[in-house]
């Protein structure tokens, strides 16, 4: 009986954060078929564990295993670069007007390395605070800041994003 009120429990958190999961999956990927697989291997991990998991902390373990999964994936095919015979054109972007086209900033995202991208996805997309970025990544809050700032100077270099945000210093006590 416990089992089946397990998987119940389960399949009710699918159906309401699926969305949600698939939001975050795709933009830390870029694709929607590696989305999918990453949702789908999140999911698969979590629900062995699902007793273990206490129910506020749910949301946070699955984003933080697309994550991981996506990271894992990263590294296991980043060796798979290959020549061509002439390198596409250059894009330049006019940054006077702000970035209103999300085909602008989507492939600049991705370009971003994988926890930087994460932590932008978590915080601009997800609009989580420092602390649950953190806690989703496993990584300190300063290392969260030092990320946040370092991906949107690569977005800034490229002109298409003049000032999107800025990130509070960090300060000496947490360095």
């Amino acid at each position: 009986m416990a089992d089946t009120a397990r998987r119940e429990e389960f399949a009710d958190f699918v159906h309401a954060n699926f969305s949600s999961l698939m939001t975050i999956a795709v933009a830390v990927s870029g694709s929607r078929v590696e989305a999918e697989d990453l949702v789908q291997t999140a999911l698969t991990n979590a629900y062995p564990r699902w007793h273990k998991i206490r129910p506020d902390q749910a949301l946070a373990y699955l984003r933080r295993s697309i994550v991981n999964a996506h990271v894992s994936r990263w590294r296991r095919h980043r060796g798979a670069e290959f020549s061509v015979a002439e390198p596409p054109e250059a894009t330049i972007f006019a940054g006077t007007h702000g970035v209103e086209d999300r085909l602008t900033l989507v492939p600049m995202v991705r370009a971003l390395p994988p926890r930087q991208r994460a932590v932008i996805v978590l915080r601009y997309l997800c609009d989580l605070g420092d602390h649950e970025i953190a806690r989703t990544l496993g990584i300190s809050e300063v290392t969260v800041r030092s990320q946040a700032k370092r991906a949107l100077a690569t977005l800034r270099a490229t002109r298409a994003v003049p000032q999107l945000v800025t990130v509070p210093p960090v300060t000496e006590e947490e360095r």
